[in-house]
């Protein structure tokens, strides 16, 4: 029964250490994490009904600024290299339904550096050719840059986005 007990409060532990992290941030502020402003802004509402229930539906938009005189970055060293974590913040929409496939958070992520990259074969009638294909060589973040991306939010009529942020690095 004790190992019953701990093993159920297990996932209770995990998800508050996850969100014990987050700070909450309401439209048109902008807070401050580990060197990185994040702002937040509520782009428009309009009602919407779905499954004969009422919804606000919320076009929302996010940025972050590195204010920071670090940078940060991934450099890859081998291609091709799978790289699943280049998020900076995430912001998480705790009230959105995510009917209608909307989004329920906003992942902003590290920008990608493109490097070209020229190679030579023989095609399939046997004849040498070069060709030149673009590769992802890093992702960076550096100092004043801006990243920022837009979402749908469908939250319960009458209630607003209740957004949390957090740091992913």
């Amino acid at each position: 029964m004790k190992n019953l007990t701990s093993l159920l409060l297990l996932p209770t532990f995990i998800f508050l250490g996850i969100n014990m992290h987050a700070q909450k941030i309401s439209d048109g502020q902008t807070v401050d994490i580990n060197g990185m402003a994040v702002t937040f802004n509520i782009l428009n509402k309009e009602s919407v009904e779905s499954g004969g229930k009422s919804y606000d539906r919320y076009k929302v938009s996010a940025s972050v600024k590195n204010t920071s005189d670090k940078t940060f970055n991934i450099r890859l060293s081998a291609f091709p290299q799978i790289v699943s974590n280049i998020s900076l913040v995430e912001l998480d929409c705790i009230n959105a339904t995510g009917a209608r496939l909307t989004s329920k958070k906003i992942e902003l992520k590290m920008k990608a550096q493109m490097i070209n990259v020229t190679y030579s074969a023989y095609d399939k009638s046997g004849k040498f050719i070069t060709s030149t294909i673009p590769v992802t060589g890093s992702y960076y973040f550096d100092p004043g840059d801006i990243i920022s991306d837009n979402a749908i939010f469908i939250v319960p009529q009458g209630e607003k986005p209740d957004v949390s942020v957090r740091s992913m690095k």
